[in-house]
Protein backbone atom coordinates (compact mmCIF):
# COMPACT_ATOMS: atom_id res chain seq x y z
CA UNK A 1 0.00 0.00 0.00
CA UNK A 2 1.36 3.38 -0.99
CA UNK A 3 1.81 5.89 1.83
CA UNK A 4 2.38 9.57 1.08
CA UNK A 5 2.28 10.71 4.71
CA UNK A 6 5.99 11.61 4.65
CA UNK A 7 5.52 14.19 1.93
CA UNK A 8 1.92 15.38 2.29
CA UNK A 9 2.26 17.88 5.13
CA UNK A 10 -0.33 19.99 6.94
CA UNK A 11 -0.42 22.68 4.25
CA UNK A 12 1.45 21.38 1.21
CA UNK A 13 3.45 18.58 -0.39
CA UNK A 14 7.20 18.55 0.20
CA UNK A 15 9.92 15.93 -0.08
CA UNK A 16 13.32 14.87 -1.38
CA UNK A 17 13.51 14.29 -5.14
CA UNK A 18 13.37 11.56 -6.37
CA UNK A 19 13.48 9.46 -3.19
CA UNK A 20 10.19 10.78 -1.78
CA UNK A 21 8.69 12.83 -4.62
CA UNK A 22 9.06 11.64 -8.20
CA UNK A 23 7.24 12.01 -11.51
CA UNK A 24 4.98 9.02 -10.92
CA UNK A 25 3.84 10.50 -7.61
CA UNK A 26 3.38 13.94 -9.16
CA UNK A 27 1.18 12.45 -11.89
CA UNK A 28 -0.99 10.67 -9.30
CA UNK A 29 -1.30 13.88 -7.27
CA UNK A 30 -2.25 15.81 -10.41
CA UNK A 31 -5.06 13.40 -11.28
CA UNK A 32 -6.31 13.38 -7.69
CA UNK A 33 -6.23 17.18 -7.41
CA UNK A 34 -8.09 17.63 -10.69
CA UNK A 35 -10.81 15.23 -9.59
CA UNK A 36 -11.03 16.89 -6.17
CA UNK A 37 -11.53 20.37 -7.60
CA UNK A 38 -14.08 19.43 -10.27
CA UNK A 39 -12.72 22.32 -12.33
CA UNK A 40 -12.43 22.42 -16.10
CA UNK A 41 -8.87 23.81 -15.90
CA UNK A 42 -5.97 24.01 -13.42
CA UNK A 43 -3.18 26.60 -13.53
CA UNK A 44 0.38 25.40 -12.80
CA UNK A 45 3.62 27.29 -12.14
CA UNK A 46 7.08 26.32 -10.89
CA UNK A 47 10.14 27.85 -9.31
CA UNK A 48 13.72 27.58 -10.59
CA UNK A 49 14.52 24.11 -9.20
CA UNK A 50 15.65 21.83 -12.01
CA UNK A 51 13.39 19.01 -10.81
CA UNK A 52 10.37 21.27 -11.18
CA UNK A 53 10.36 20.93 -14.97
CA UNK A 54 9.70 17.18 -14.98
CA UNK A 55 7.55 17.18 -11.85
CA UNK A 56 5.21 19.92 -13.06
CA UNK A 57 4.94 18.24 -16.46
CA UNK A 58 4.02 14.93 -14.79
CA UNK A 59 1.45 16.69 -12.59
CA UNK A 60 -0.05 18.32 -15.69
CA UNK A 61 -0.20 14.90 -17.33
CA UNK A 62 -2.18 13.60 -14.38
CA UNK A 63 -4.55 16.58 -14.57
CA UNK A 64 -5.02 15.89 -18.30
CA UNK A 65 -5.66 12.20 -17.53
CA UNK A 66 -8.70 13.34 -15.54
CA UNK A 67 -10.02 15.22 -18.58
CA UNK A 68 -9.01 18.62 -17.20
CA UNK A 69 -7.03 21.29 -19.07
CA UNK A 70 -3.86 22.92 -17.74
CA UNK A 71 -2.81 26.55 -18.01
CA UNK A 72 0.98 26.40 -17.72
CA UNK A 73 2.32 29.70 -16.37
CA UNK A 74 5.91 28.41 -16.49
CA UNK A 75 8.43 30.00 -14.14
CA UNK A 76 6.87 32.14 -11.44
CA UNK A 77 6.75 33.07 -7.78
CA UNK A 78 4.16 31.60 -5.45
CA UNK A 79 2.29 34.88 -5.32
CA UNK A 80 2.21 34.90 -9.14
CA UNK A 81 0.44 31.53 -8.91
CA UNK A 82 -2.02 33.02 -6.42
CA UNK A 83 -2.55 35.93 -8.84
CA UNK A 84 -3.30 33.42 -11.59
CA UNK A 85 -5.73 31.47 -9.42
CA UNK A 86 -7.45 34.72 -8.47
CA UNK A 87 -7.70 36.44 -11.84
CA UNK A 88 -8.39 33.30 -13.89
CA UNK A 89 -10.76 31.84 -11.30
CA UNK A 90 -8.95 28.49 -11.40
CA UNK A 91 -7.45 26.10 -8.85
CA UNK A 92 -3.68 26.15 -8.92
CA UNK A 93 -0.54 24.19 -8.17
CA UNK A 94 2.81 25.82 -7.44
CA UNK A 95 5.90 23.62 -7.64
CA UNK A 96 8.33 24.85 -5.01
CA UNK A 97 10.05 23.82 -1.82
CA UNK A 98 10.38 27.46 -0.80
CA UNK A 99 13.55 27.87 1.29
CA UNK A 100 14.35 24.15 1.57
CA UNK A 101 17.71 22.85 0.19
CA UNK A 102 18.11 22.02 -3.49
CA UNK A 103 17.35 18.30 -3.15
CA UNK A 104 13.76 19.11 -2.11
CA UNK A 105 10.73 20.06 -4.14
CA UNK A 106 7.05 20.33 -3.35
CA UNK A 107 3.60 21.50 -4.35
CA UNK A 108 1.47 24.28 -2.87
CA UNK A 109 -2.17 23.78 -3.86
CA UNK A 110 -5.02 26.27 -3.87
CA UNK A 111 -8.58 26.52 -5.12
CA UNK A 112 -9.99 29.22 -7.37
CA UNK A 113 -9.55 32.62 -5.78
CA UNK A 114 -6.29 31.41 -4.17
CA UNK A 115 -8.21 29.70 -1.34
CA UNK A 116 -5.76 27.42 0.51
CA UNK A 117 -5.90 23.64 0.41
CA UNK A 118 -4.70 22.03 3.64
CA UNK A 119 -5.31 18.78 5.45
CA UNK A 120 -8.76 19.89 6.62
CA UNK A 121 -9.75 21.51 3.34
CA UNK A 122 -9.03 18.78 0.84
CA UNK A 123 -5.37 17.80 1.04
CA UNK A 124 -6.12 14.61 2.98
CA UNK A 125 -8.63 13.62 0.30
CA UNK A 126 -6.13 14.35 -2.48
CA UNK A 127 -3.50 12.28 -0.70
CA UNK A 128 -5.83 9.30 -0.22
CA UNK A 129 -6.86 9.23 -3.87
CA UNK A 130 -3.28 9.70 -5.07
CA UNK A 131 -2.23 6.72 -2.95
CA UNK A 132 -4.97 4.68 -4.59
CA UNK A 133 -3.78 5.74 -8.05
CA UNK A 134 -0.20 4.74 -7.19
CA UNK A 135 -1.42 1.26 -6.22
CA UNK A 136 -3.98 0.75 -8.98
CA UNK A 137 -2.84 3.08 -11.76
CA UNK A 138 -4.06 6.53 -12.78
CA UNK A 139 -7.42 6.26 -14.60
CA UNK A 140 -7.44 8.00 -17.97
CA UNK A 141 -10.66 9.45 -19.38
CA UNK A 142 -11.52 9.12 -23.07
CA UNK A 143 -11.05 12.84 -23.76
CA UNK A 144 -7.87 13.94 -22.03
CA UNK A 145 -7.26 17.57 -21.27
CA UNK A 146 -4.73 19.81 -23.01
CA UNK A 147 -1.92 22.15 -21.91
CA UNK A 148 -1.82 25.85 -22.86
CA UNK A 149 1.18 28.07 -22.13
CA UNK A 150 0.39 31.56 -20.76
CA UNK A 151 2.85 34.27 -19.72
CA UNK A 152 1.30 35.99 -16.70
CA UNK A 153 4.32 37.98 -15.50
CA UNK A 154 3.44 41.35 -17.15
CA UNK A 155 -0.16 41.31 -15.88
CA UNK A 156 1.00 40.19 -12.41
CA UNK A 157 3.49 43.09 -12.25
CA UNK A 158 0.84 45.61 -13.29
CA UNK A 159 -1.68 44.20 -10.82
CA UNK A 160 0.53 44.33 -7.71
CA UNK A 161 1.73 47.85 -8.51
CA UNK A 162 -1.89 49.01 -8.78
CA UNK A 163 -2.67 47.73 -5.26
CA UNK A 164 -0.14 50.00 -3.51
CA UNK A 165 -0.88 53.73 -3.24
CA UNK A 166 1.94 56.23 -3.49
CA UNK A 167 4.32 54.35 -5.79
CA UNK A 168 4.23 56.71 -8.75
CA UNK A 169 4.66 59.88 -6.72
CA UNK A 170 7.57 58.67 -4.60
CA UNK A 171 11.10 60.05 -4.77
CA UNK A 172 13.78 58.06 -6.55
CA UNK A 173 15.30 55.28 -4.44
CA UNK A 174 18.35 53.09 -4.76
CA UNK A 175 17.28 49.56 -3.85
CA UNK A 176 19.40 46.43 -3.49
CA UNK A 177 17.44 43.23 -4.07
CA UNK A 178 18.89 39.86 -3.04
CA UNK A 179 16.89 37.18 -4.84
CA UNK A 180 19.04 34.36 -3.47
CA UNK A 181 19.00 32.81 -6.98
CA UNK A 182 15.26 32.35 -6.46
CA UNK A 183 12.16 33.63 -8.20
CA UNK A 184 12.61 37.20 -7.02
CA UNK A 185 15.25 37.37 -9.77
CA UNK A 186 12.41 37.04 -12.28
CA UNK A 187 9.62 38.99 -10.61
CA UNK A 188 11.48 41.91 -8.97
CA UNK A 189 12.82 43.50 -12.19
CA UNK A 190 9.44 43.04 -13.90
CA UNK A 191 7.63 44.82 -11.06
CA UNK A 192 10.20 47.52 -10.29
CA UNK A 193 11.07 48.54 -13.85
CA UNK A 194 8.09 50.92 -14.02
CA UNK A 195 8.98 52.67 -10.75
CA UNK A 196 11.50 55.42 -9.84
CA UNK A 197 13.96 52.83 -8.57
CA UNK A 198 17.66 52.35 -9.26
CA UNK A 199 17.85 48.58 -8.88
CA UNK A 200 21.04 46.93 -7.64
CA UNK A 201 20.61 43.19 -8.34
CA UNK A 202 22.16 40.51 -6.16
CA UNK A 203 21.98 36.84 -7.18
CA UNK A 204 19.26 37.27 -9.80
CA UNK A 205 20.43 34.23 -11.79
CA UNK A 206 17.78 31.52 -11.41
CA UNK A 207 19.59 28.55 -9.90
CA UNK A 208 17.88 25.95 -7.75
CA UNK A 209 21.21 24.75 -6.35
CA UNK A 210 21.50 28.08 -4.45
CA UNK A 211 25.24 28.57 -5.12
CA UNK A 212 25.60 31.76 -3.04
CA UNK A 213 23.50 31.20 0.07
CA UNK A 214 20.27 29.52 1.10
CA UNK A 215 17.19 31.38 -0.10
CA UNK A 216 15.93 31.67 3.47
CA UNK A 217 16.11 35.28 4.67
CA UNK A 218 14.73 34.52 8.12
CA UNK A 219 18.26 33.28 8.95
CA UNK A 220 20.50 36.29 9.59
CA UNK A 221 23.56 34.78 7.92
CA UNK A 222 21.69 34.72 4.61
CA UNK A 223 21.29 38.51 4.78
CA UNK A 224 24.98 39.36 5.20
CA UNK A 225 25.66 39.89 1.49
CA UNK A 226 22.61 42.15 1.23
CA UNK A 227 23.67 44.19 4.26
CA UNK A 228 27.17 44.62 2.82
CA UNK A 229 25.87 45.65 -0.61
CA UNK A 230 23.48 48.23 0.90
CA UNK A 231 26.38 49.84 2.75
CA UNK A 232 28.74 49.56 -0.23
CA UNK A 233 26.33 51.24 -2.66
CA UNK A 234 24.80 53.76 -0.26
CA UNK A 235 21.38 52.29 -1.00
CA UNK A 236 18.20 53.50 0.64
CA UNK A 237 17.25 49.94 1.60
CA UNK A 238 17.67 46.28 0.74
CA UNK A 239 15.05 43.64 -0.01
CA UNK A 240 15.55 39.87 0.35
CA UNK A 241 13.17 37.22 -0.99
CA UNK A 242 13.03 33.52 -0.25
CA UNK A 243 13.16 30.88 -2.99
CA UNK A 244 9.59 31.21 -4.19
CA UNK A 245 9.45 34.94 -3.34
CA UNK A 246 6.37 34.76 -1.15
CA UNK A 247 8.34 36.15 1.82
CA UNK A 248 10.19 39.45 1.99
CA UNK A 249 12.74 40.73 4.49
CA UNK A 250 14.08 44.29 4.63
CA UNK A 251 17.44 45.84 5.51
CA UNK A 252 17.59 49.56 6.29
CA UNK A 253 20.14 52.09 5.00
CA UNK A 254 22.45 51.32 7.95
CA UNK A 255 22.47 47.60 7.14
CA UNK A 256 20.16 46.82 10.04
CA UNK A 257 17.72 43.93 9.67
CA UNK A 258 14.14 45.12 10.01
CA UNK A 259 11.90 42.89 12.09
CA UNK A 260 8.89 41.50 10.19
CA UNK A 261 6.79 42.71 13.14
CA UNK A 262 7.96 46.26 12.39
CA UNK A 263 6.96 45.81 8.74
CA UNK A 264 3.61 44.44 9.88
CA UNK A 265 3.04 47.61 11.88
CA UNK A 266 4.06 49.86 8.98
CA UNK A 267 1.87 48.11 6.41
CA UNK A 268 -1.04 47.87 8.85
CA UNK A 269 -0.90 51.65 9.34
CA UNK A 270 -0.87 52.20 5.57
CA UNK A 271 -3.78 49.85 4.94
CA UNK A 272 -5.79 51.37 7.79
CA UNK A 273 -5.20 54.82 6.32
CA UNK A 274 -6.61 53.50 3.05
CA UNK A 275 -9.52 51.56 4.61
CA UNK A 276 -10.20 53.18 8.03
CA UNK A 277 -11.62 51.14 10.88
CA UNK A 278 -10.67 47.76 9.40
CA UNK A 279 -9.61 44.57 11.14
CA UNK A 280 -5.97 43.49 10.91
CA UNK A 281 -4.83 39.94 11.64
CA UNK A 282 -1.52 39.15 13.31
CA UNK A 283 0.04 35.92 14.53
CA UNK A 284 0.31 35.51 18.27
CA UNK A 285 4.13 35.79 18.28
CA UNK A 286 4.33 39.14 16.51
CA UNK A 287 5.53 42.04 18.63
CA UNK A 288 3.07 43.59 21.07
CA UNK A 289 3.79 46.80 19.15
CA UNK A 290 1.65 45.44 16.29
CA UNK A 291 -1.74 45.47 18.09
CA UNK A 292 -0.73 48.77 19.70
CA UNK A 293 -0.17 50.36 16.28
CA UNK A 294 -3.38 48.88 14.90
CA UNK A 295 -5.43 50.37 17.73
CA UNK A 296 -3.66 53.73 17.47
CA UNK A 297 -4.56 53.83 13.78
CA UNK A 298 -8.23 53.15 14.52
CA UNK A 299 -8.21 49.50 13.55
CA UNK A 300 -9.08 46.31 15.41
CA UNK A 301 -6.32 43.72 15.96
CA UNK A 302 -7.19 40.02 15.91
CA UNK A 303 -4.55 37.46 16.95
CA UNK A 304 -4.37 33.97 15.49
CA UNK A 305 -2.13 30.93 15.41
CA UNK A 306 1.07 30.83 13.37
CA UNK A 307 0.62 29.41 9.87
CA UNK A 308 -0.81 30.60 6.60
CA UNK A 309 -3.94 28.43 6.77
CA UNK A 310 -4.93 30.01 10.10
CA UNK A 311 -4.11 33.54 8.93
CA UNK A 312 -6.04 33.13 5.68
CA UNK A 313 -9.04 31.63 7.49
CA UNK A 314 -9.14 34.53 9.94
CA UNK A 315 -8.67 37.04 7.13
CA UNK A 316 -11.74 35.63 5.39
CA UNK A 317 -13.80 35.23 8.56
CA UNK A 318 -13.24 38.86 9.66
CA UNK A 319 -12.97 40.47 6.21
CA UNK A 320 -9.62 41.78 7.43
CA UNK A 321 -7.77 44.25 5.24
CA UNK A 322 -4.30 42.91 6.08
CA UNK A 323 -2.49 40.21 8.02
CA UNK A 324 1.13 39.80 9.11
CA UNK A 325 3.33 37.05 10.50
CA UNK A 326 6.69 37.31 12.22
CA UNK A 327 8.05 34.81 9.67
CA UNK A 328 7.91 37.43 6.90
CA UNK A 329 4.57 36.44 5.36
CA UNK A 330 2.16 39.32 4.65
CA UNK A 331 -1.45 38.84 3.57
CA UNK A 332 -3.73 41.25 1.72
CA UNK A 333 -7.51 41.29 1.33
CA UNK A 334 -7.21 42.76 -2.16
CA UNK A 335 -4.90 39.87 -3.08
CA UNK A 336 -7.49 37.19 -2.30
CA UNK A 337 -6.30 37.07 1.35
CA UNK A 338 -3.10 35.48 0.06
CA UNK A 339 0.48 36.31 1.01
CA UNK A 340 2.80 38.30 -1.22
CA UNK A 341 6.37 39.26 -0.47
CA UNK A 342 6.29 41.62 -3.43
CA UNK A 343 3.33 43.59 -2.07
CA UNK A 344 5.13 43.97 1.26
CA UNK A 345 8.19 45.24 -0.58
CA UNK A 346 6.12 47.73 -2.58
CA UNK A 347 4.44 49.10 0.54
CA UNK A 348 7.88 49.63 2.10
CA UNK A 349 9.12 51.45 -1.02
CA UNK A 350 6.02 53.66 -1.19
CA UNK A 351 6.25 54.56 2.50
CA UNK A 352 9.95 55.39 2.28
CA UNK A 353 9.66 57.24 -1.03
CA UNK A 354 6.72 59.31 0.16
CA UNK A 355 8.86 61.22 2.69
CA UNK A 356 12.40 62.54 2.90
CA UNK A 357 13.88 60.71 5.87
CA UNK A 358 15.81 57.42 5.94
CA UNK A 359 14.12 54.08 6.49
CA UNK A 360 15.54 53.63 9.99
CA UNK A 361 13.89 56.89 11.12
CA UNK A 362 10.62 56.05 9.37
CA UNK A 363 10.40 52.70 11.17
CA UNK A 364 11.52 53.86 14.61
CA UNK A 365 7.95 54.41 15.81
CA UNK A 366 7.04 50.81 15.02
CA UNK A 367 10.09 49.29 16.73
CA UNK A 368 9.19 49.54 20.42
CA UNK A 369 10.47 46.39 22.13
CA UNK A 370 13.48 44.06 22.18
CA UNK A 371 12.90 40.57 20.78
CA UNK A 372 14.95 37.40 20.97
CA UNK A 373 14.04 36.13 17.54
CA UNK A 374 12.88 32.54 17.24
CA UNK A 375 15.15 30.10 19.08
CA UNK A 376 14.78 26.40 18.24
CA UNK A 377 15.76 23.68 20.71
CA UNK A 378 15.77 19.96 20.01
CA UNK A 379 13.94 18.20 22.84
CA UNK A 380 12.86 14.60 23.37
CA UNK A 381 9.20 15.44 23.98
CA UNK A 382 8.22 19.02 23.06
CA UNK A 383 4.70 18.78 24.45
CA UNK A 384 5.91 17.43 27.78
CA UNK A 385 8.39 20.30 27.96
CA UNK A 386 5.57 22.79 27.39
CA UNK A 387 3.58 21.15 30.19
CA UNK A 388 6.49 21.54 32.62
CA UNK A 389 6.96 25.20 31.66
CA UNK A 390 3.24 25.77 32.15
CA UNK A 391 3.50 24.37 35.67
CA UNK A 392 6.42 26.67 36.53
CA UNK A 393 4.49 29.77 35.41
CA UNK A 394 1.03 28.66 36.57
CA UNK A 395 0.58 31.85 38.59
CA UNK A 396 1.12 34.10 35.57
CA UNK A 397 -1.43 35.02 32.85
CA UNK A 398 -1.32 32.17 30.30
CA UNK A 399 -2.64 31.83 26.77
CA UNK A 400 -2.69 28.58 24.80
CA UNK A 401 -3.87 29.75 21.38
CA UNK A 402 -0.62 28.44 19.87
CA UNK A 403 1.68 26.60 22.22
CA UNK A 404 2.02 28.53 25.48
CA UNK A 405 2.26 32.31 25.86
CA UNK A 406 3.17 33.67 29.29
CA UNK A 407 2.85 37.34 30.32
CA UNK A 408 5.45 38.45 32.85
CA UNK A 409 5.78 41.52 35.03
CA UNK A 410 7.09 44.69 33.45
CA UNK A 411 5.70 44.05 29.96
CA UNK A 412 7.84 41.03 29.05
CA UNK A 413 6.33 37.88 27.56
CA UNK A 414 7.40 34.64 25.92
CA UNK A 415 5.87 31.95 23.75
CA UNK A 416 6.94 28.32 23.43
CA UNK A 417 5.35 26.12 20.81
CA UNK A 418 6.20 22.70 19.40
CA UNK A 419 7.09 22.29 15.75
CA UNK A 420 4.46 20.45 13.70
CA UNK A 421 7.08 18.39 11.85
CA UNK A 422 10.24 18.11 13.97
CA UNK A 423 11.18 17.38 17.62
CA UNK A 424 11.74 21.07 18.21
CA UNK A 425 10.46 23.58 20.69
CA UNK A 426 10.37 27.15 19.38
CA UNK A 427 10.91 30.04 21.83
CA UNK A 428 10.13 33.72 21.24
CA UNK A 429 10.76 36.35 23.93
CA UNK A 430 9.98 40.07 23.95
CA UNK A 431 10.65 42.70 26.59
CA UNK A 432 10.87 46.49 26.96
CA UNK A 433 14.68 46.40 27.18
CA UNK A 434 17.65 44.22 26.28
CA UNK A 435 18.56 43.22 29.84
CA UNK A 436 15.05 41.97 30.62
CA UNK A 437 14.81 40.10 27.32
CA UNK A 438 18.14 38.34 27.96
CA UNK A 439 17.16 37.40 31.51
CA UNK A 440 13.80 35.95 30.47
CA UNK A 441 15.32 34.21 27.43
CA UNK A 442 17.99 32.47 29.49
CA UNK A 443 15.54 31.57 32.25
CA UNK A 444 13.11 29.90 29.84
CA UNK A 445 15.84 28.24 27.77
CA UNK A 446 17.13 26.60 30.93
CA UNK A 447 13.68 25.08 31.43
CA UNK A 448 13.35 24.08 27.78
CA UNK A 449 16.66 22.27 27.71
CA UNK A 450 16.65 20.55 31.08
CA UNK A 451 15.74 16.85 31.25
CA UNK A 452 12.03 16.18 31.70
CA UNK A 453 10.81 14.71 34.96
Amino acid sequence: MSDLSRIVKAYDVRGVVPDELDERTARALGAAFARFTGASSVVVARDMRESGVALSAAFAEGVNDAGVDVVDAGLGSTDLLYFAAGTLGLPGAMFTASHNPARYNGIKLCLAGARPVGQDTGLAQVRAEAEQFLDEGVPVVAERGSVTLQDLLPSYAEFVRALVPGLQGMRRLRVVVDAGNGMGGLTAPAVLEALPVDLVPLYFELDGTFPNHEANPIEAENLRDLQAKVLETGADLGLAFDGDADRCFVVDEKGGIVSPSVLTGLIAARELARVPGSIVIHSCITSRAVPEVIREQGGTPVATRVGHSFIKAEMAAHDAVFGGEHSGHFYFRDFWNADSGMLAALHTLAALGGQDGPLSALLAGYDRYVASGEINSTVADPRASVAEIRAVYADRPLDEMDGLTVDLEGGAWFNVRPSNTEPLLRLNVEAPDEATMVRVRDEVLALVRRPIG
